[in-house]
């Protein structure tokens, strides 16, 4: 597990209720799957709950179904709306739980089977439901897939971002040590009971609602991912939505989203990031599940004036967004600037 977000329950979910709980957002970051980094970037985590919060609130009000109860602000609990307007930085989100079964595993051999068989009719659907509108450089449809596949007219990815003709969705697992890309068969069984082309419906829905908002906020929505519950029947979104850190956004055509911390690890400590992906490769053809054991290098520090770039893009970002001055930033226009030259 990567998460960067701390984990609260107040009431423990059965089989027919939901729970009660929190996220408690940090301002630590993980990229390439490594977990938590040695810097945190200040205001991060103020940054994904007040956007995650006001697209669970976009969400809610097109009826579709969330898990999201409100923000937390000083241990009372309130709308997105109600915290900024009183001028504050929500960094805890309510939420209703589910049931999350344990995965048994043997290396890389995951039983799904057992999952569900504890599962009930009230658990996280152990998948990631990503959705494309774009393929920008470093996404991983490049090096899966060509042009052709998606009805472009073209031999090769180019180095620039390419529109797709229509939105797609793709499933990946969401528990194990190292996410994999799935066919829709295998995601079927994975989901369970849950209804896969009902995920598909529901990922569509959530990215119609982003493009929307991104695009009255001066943003492109490249690409996103989202989690869901199934509870009696029901399927809703879970975890968090449209943040920089689970979706790709560009400003005036820069990334304005955690990829601009990847890239800059891939230019800047290319011997760690080969590590990874080297260490990755070997778990994966020995059948291990705990790649990172097999990694030899570690991730360096980063200097004060990247976390200072990527503070104020998380910052500038969300202000920009949620068009409100909820922190103190520079303009987006100038957030970017600084990030293209990082």
């Amino acid at each position: 597990m990567t998460s960067v977000k701390d984990f609260r329950i107040e009431t423990e979910p059965t089989a027919e209720e939901f729970g009660r709980g929190s996220f408690v957002f940090t301002d630590d970051y993980s990229v390439f799957d490594w977990g938590k980094m040695p810097d945190q970037i200040p205001d991060k985590g103020a940054s994904l709950c007040t956007m995650g919060a006001f697209n669970f609130e976009l969400l809610e009000a097109a009826d579709v179904p969330t898990h999201y109860e409100g923000v937390v602000v000083d241990g009372t609990e309130m709308s997105l709306t109600d915290a900024l307007s009183a001028g504050h930085q929500p960094r805890e989100m309510a939420i209703g739980l589910t049931q999350v079964p344990e995965l048994p595993h043997e290396g890389t051999d995951y039983d799904y089977d057992a999952y569900h068989d504890a599962a009930g009719e009230n658990f996280l659907i152990p998948l990631e439901i990503v959705f494309r509108n774009t393929v920008p450089v470093g996404s991983s449809l490049r090096t899966r897939t060509d042009p052709s596949d998606h009805g472009l007219d073209a031999e090769e990815w180019p180095e620039e971002v390419v529109d797709l003709l229509e939105p797609i969705v793709e499933f990946s697992t969401k528990y194990e040590e190292q996410d994999r890309y799935l066919t829709r068969e295998e995601a079927d069984r994975i989901a369970g009971t849950a209804d896969i082309d009902a995920l598909e419906e529901t990922a569509l829905a959530v990215n119609e609602i982003l493009n929307q908002q991104a695009a009255q906020s001066g943003f492109v929505h490249e690409d996103g991912k989202i989690e869901c519950l199934y509870y009696q029947g029901e399927i809703h979104v879970a975890d968090v939505v449209g943040t920089f850190d689970e979706n790709r956004f560009a400003y005036d055509g820069q990334e304005v989203s955690k990829e601009v911390v990847r890239q800059y690890h891939k230019r800047t400590q290319p011997g760690w990031v080969g590590a990874v992906s080297e260490a990755k490769t070997a778990a994966d053809e020995l059948g291990v599940a705990d790649w990172k054991s097999m990694c030899d290098r570690q991730p360096e520090p980063l200097d004060d004036e990247v976390i200072q770039a990527a503070r104020d893009l998380y910052c500038a970002g969300t202000n920009a967004y949620v068009d409100r001055d909820v922190f103190d930033a520079p303009s987006i226009e100038a957030a970017v600037a600084t990030a293209r030259d990082l």
